[in-house]
């Protein structure tokens, strides 16, 4: 039994999504959650600055007493996941991995498409990935840069004809190329999934990567005889900028309230 915290961070609020699973499949787990609200998007940055960015949000975190961490970021899992897990001596999951042999795993036609900020999918990660697993797999990505601004200002419902067009406008060459599962490879887009289940149609499973995550999470703790005693779980959110914001929107991806954001200056760390 290990009653310590996991650290869970991401560029923003969509690693929340992330938070919402761990709590549902780890509801005794105590969780620190870091978003870096001051330098969102993460998804356009360079490879150097995202694992300045990820070195500084790790560190934050490791101020705490944590036994693991989750990078909720498909930007930072892609493209800096390597490099943290060399230099830190706890468990660093990221949301590529446990994505991956979902999709394969599901998939019949050996078609999978992956929808990703454009940094994720320029890395190739998913692709290298799911070839690893099974190369007979064939994958199919569409950067999404518009989904993330869309999402934070709340443009993510069904019958919204903004975020629709703009959906129709990425999604329907994947729904063209006959794929059958689909990795929302953003922890943003799972609020989308009504918006992208629509598009897609029921022949495609959506594949959030936020929940094979927490799942992939439960194992890894379960080996490692860490999983925390009975009881409920608590939950400590931080912000870099605008936590007042943050609060405010968090409950949408929460789906519950939370009482207080705390303020870091990240540049500290």
């Amino acid at each position: 039994m290990d009653n310590r915290a996991i650290g869970v961070f991401d560029s923003g609020l969509g690693g929340l999504t992330a938070v919402r699973q761990i709590r549902s499949i780890l509801p005794s787990e105590n969780i620190i959650y870091f978003g870096d609200t001051s330098r969102v998007p993460y998804g356009g940055r360079s490879k150097e600055i995202l694992l300045k960015y990820a070195r500084q949000d790790v560190h934050f975190l490791r101020s705490f007493d944590i036994k693991a961490i989750v990078v909720a970021c498909g930007t930072v899992s892609t493209n800096a996941l390597p490099e943290l897990r060399a230099e830190n001596d706890l468990p660093i999951l990221g949301v590529v991995e446990p994505a991956c042999r979902r999709a394969v795993a599901v998939t019949k036609k050996r078609r999978v498409g992956l929808i990703a900020t454009a940094a994720s999918v320029r890395t190739g990660a998913y692709a290298e990935t799911i070839r690893a697993i099974d190369p007979t797999v064939e994958v199919i990505s569409k950067a999404c840069p518009l989904f993330v601004p869309l999402v934070e200002n709340g443009r993510d419902r069904p019958g919204d004809i903004v975020v629709e067009t703009v959906a129709r406008e990425y999604l329907e060459p994947l729904k063209d190329a006959g794929i059958d599962a689909l990795i929302l490879g953003c922890t943003h887009y799972p609020l989308l999934t009504d918006v992208i289940a629509q598009i897609m149609g029921p022949e495609v499973e959506l594949i959030d990567t936020g929940a094979e995550a927490a799942w992939e999470l439960k194992r890894t703790l379960k080996a490692r005889d860490q999983l925390a005693g009975e009881r409920q779980g608590e939950a400590v959110y931080c912000a870099s900028d605008r936590p007042e914001d943050f609060g405010t929107l968090a409950s949408r991806f929460l789906r519950e309230d939370i009482p207080s954001v705390r303020e870091v200056d990240i540049e500290r760390y």
